[in-house]
């Protein structure tokens, strides 16, 4: 019996603000080692028996990301599934459980977000393989954390009767929100009382009668979202109507505190965090002497209990105590550890104002490669673009602007009005406004050159398309 895996990319990425942003959350960052959240959720999947190519789900403005993230640890997807609108867990499993039935009647899903911390992978995969023995007999499995402290950020599990002698697995007796100080010591006395991590093993059968018992609305939009699907390279484009219309409730809400069949694996040992704020990562962060976690280019004195990162320039502190400081490109986060979780209300303030730098980094990331602004003033824009190898940008056009490129690495092959021309190190060219132009990089090696636009408007949405390798309206 083939088990699934479904990796979930949702995700606004205001909590870990200013590295983790709207277009570019929390699961495409390095917070914790080499490879990004979402790279090492796919990865850890690889120690799992019989276990599929994994299904992800992810809208329309991050399917390049994870794409391409996929691509580097070399993990391919059976498919990337591109929700036309934002909603929340349940639908999206429906999704994946009716993609998986259409290779095995009897597919096991096993659902993780893309954004937790799990050091643990042994007992990780030694949690899977007892939650599918369990999910093949028609139990929709819940994994629970055995909590270390009395947390009231994360919602509880009860546990009632045993299911399977000598191993860690129960029925559900209930599921409990996010309790109060008190109740959460209580919870953490009693010993019955888990963590709810979010990650699940379902049968897919099993999960979509249950849903069409519970949330009928849900089963009928997502099947008709994915039939009317449309196939597009890796990705699998969800009919905007019917999935729209699916109500937005989480398959905790949905399904599992409605059913007579859920079960809980009871997982310790697991160094499971779902990192939902800098003090959450900070708790897991490796810390000197003085309790401090420093990370890049820091320099501190009489500096204690603090979390700071430089992810780009030399960050210098003095005489701080249990402080939260993330430097980069366009934004600096200082807060207190006991109230870095209100950093949401700067990202508010910043999404009131209009201001870019909730959504967007200085660096933005392209299915081409990436551009960065450099620098900027009345009538002109400076920006360093980078282009992966083979890759090309689209055929295209501006009404407005000018723009003069400068290649400082590599060979670009450019289209400029009716020439093809081939630049290297140091050649430059002159694209006049309303010219239709296109940049190639043919070569071995990233390119890199320097734009400068001059003209009356520069926004990014002044651009006609002619042809897109990545099938795009608009970039």
């Amino acid at each position: 019996m083939h088990i699934y895996p479904v990796i979930l990319c949702g995700g606004s990425g205001t909590r870990l603000w200013p590295m983790s942003r709207g277009g570019y959350p929390k699961q495409y960052l390095k917070l914790t080692g080499e490879n990004t959240l979402v790279q090492q959720t796919a990865l850890r999947l690889r120690g799992i028996a019989d276990v599929a190519s994994p299904i992800v789900v992810t809208n329309n403005e991050q399917r390049f990301l994870v794409a391409e993230q996929l691509r580097q640890v070399d993990v391919v997807s059976s498919a990337i599934v591109l929700e036309p609108a934002s909603r929340n867990t349940a639908p999206a499993i429906a999704v994946a459980a009716l993609l998986a039935m259409r290779e095995s009647p009897d597919a096991l899903l096993l659902v993780l977000p893309s954004d937790h911390v799990i050091k643990g992978e042994a007992a990780f995969i030694k949690a899977a393989e007892a939650a599918a023995q369990i999910a093949k007999d028609g139990y929709l499995v819940t994994f629970g954390i055995t909590p270390t402290e009395p947390h009231t950020g994360y919602g509880y599990i009860r546990s009632g009767a045993s299911l399977v002698e000598g191993e860690p697995t129960f029925a559900v007796d209930s599921f409990v929100e996010k309790p109060d100080a008190a109740t959460a010591q209580r919870f953490l006395e009693d010993g019955s009382y888990y963590w709810n991590s979010g990650m699940f093993m379902l049968k897919a059968s099993t999960y979509m009668e249950e849903l069409r018992r519970y949330e009928p609305e849900i089963a009928k939009q997502a099947e008709l979202s994915l039939e009317s699907a449309q196939r597009d390279n890796d990705f699998v484009r969800l009919e905007a109507q019917s999935f729209s219309a699916c109500p937005n409730i989480s398959v905790d809400h949905a399904v599992m505190e409605k059913t007579k069949r859920a079960a809980v694996v009871a997982v310790a040992d697991l160094g499971w965090n779902d990192i939902g704020s800098w003090t959450a990562l900070a708790d897991i962060a490796e810390r000197d002497a003085q309790y401090n976690a420093l990370i890049g280019d820091v320099l501190t004195d009489a500096v204690t209990n603090s979390y700071i990162r430089a992810e780009h320039r030399l960050v210098a502190a003095i005489g701080l105590d249990n402080v939260v400081i993330v430097e980069t490109a366009d934004a600096v986060l200082v807060a207190h550890r006991d109230q870095a979780q209100d950093v949401k209300k700067i990202v508010a303030q910043l999404n009131a104002m209009g201001r870019h730098e909730s959504v967007t980094h200085r660096r933005v990331v392209r299915p081409w490669g990436s551009y960065e602004g450099i620098d900027s003033g009345d009538r002109f824009q400076v920006k360093r673009i980078v282009v992966s190898p083979g890759a090309q940008l689209s055929l295209q056009m501006h009404h407005h602007r000018a723009e003069h490129w400068i290649v400082v690495k590599g060979t670009a092959l450019v289209t400029n009005g009716d020439k093809e021309i081939i630049l290297t190190e140091n050649q430059s060219t002159y694209i006049p406004l309303g010219v239709t132009h296109r940049l190639l990089n043919p070569g071995k090696i990233p390119l890199e050159l320097i734009e400068v636009q001059s003209g009356a408007y520069l926004g990014e949405d002044d651009i006609v398309r002619f042809e897109d390798t990545y099938g795009r309206v608009r970039d």
